[in-house]
């Protein structure tokens, strides 16, 4: 599988590093500085694109692959609010467009466990909040992987009505206290206090291995399809 990467930081780097194990052949490492060598790629050199870049440039790269004809794979957060126009673009260029806030394993069966337990605390009296907890290097907070998880809160209990991020706080919304340290690779715990006790659930990524091994696996369950799709998609069909 021909594979051009937008967004060589550590982790397009690890990226590549796993693609390569997996016997898959990269065409192009895209970043700021050589961005215009897109150019020079017909649709025919790219079976699929991964794209980890930044906020400001996620929106303009994956509109560009989608234009091309290429098949893309995003993990860039920070930018949904255009994500309807993407999505609606794709439908137009029959295009295929994959997007996660985090593409390991672990985390989207953490995804679904804090969607059961916000389920079973429907109606409890507990205070639920969140905390995430980032690399210096994060450019957007809070992480993408915290709002999902807080989308996930609030689809199944009623009470909440979104997301607020600490020190802000709003009646009804989820409190998400953001913070950047060292070279995290990545920690969400979701908690809920009362007055008689606390639970508390949580995932702490150990390296970006995980994050980059979901994204070649999904690049490679994108090949030839058509459409929007996500991590519970992919996990549907592993099973």
């Amino acid at each position: 599988m021909n594979i051009l990467l937008i967004g060589y930081g550590k982790m397009g780097r690890t990226i590549e590093q796993i693609a390569l194990e997996r016997d898959h052949r990269i065409v192009g490492k895209i970043d700021v500085q050589n961005r215009s060598e897109m150019d020079a790629l017909a649709k025919e050199d790219v079976d699929v694109a991964i794209e980890f870049s930044s906020p400001e440039a996620a929106f303009d790269n994956i509109t560009y692959c989608l234009r091309k004809g290429w098949p893309i794979v995003s993990g860039t957060t920070g930018w949904l609010e255009h994500r309807t126009e993407i999505e609606t673009l794709c439908q137009q260029q029959q295009g295929a467009f994959f997007y996660a806030s985090n593409y390991s394993i672990g985390v989207n069966l953490f995804f679904r466990l804090n969607r059961y337990l916000a389920r079973l605390m429907k109606g409890q009296a507990y205070d639920v909040s969140m905390t995430e907890i980032h690399h210096k290097h994060k450019l957007d907070a809070p992480s993408g992987t915290a709002i999902t998880l807080a989308e996930g809160v609030s689809a199944v209990n009623d009470s909440i009505k979104g997301w607020a991020l600490v020190p802000e706080t709003k009646e009804g919304h989820l409190p998400i206290k953001s913070e950047r340290e060292g070279e995290v690779p990545g920690t969400h715990i979701i908690r809920y206090d009362s007055e008689i006790d606390t639970i508390e659930i949580s995932h702490t990524a150990h390296g970006r291995k995980g994050f980059a091994s979901g994204a070649v696996v999904s690049a490679e369950w994108l090949v030839g399809k058509t459409g929007v799709f996500g991590m519970d998609d992919l996990l549907e069909n592993l099973e």
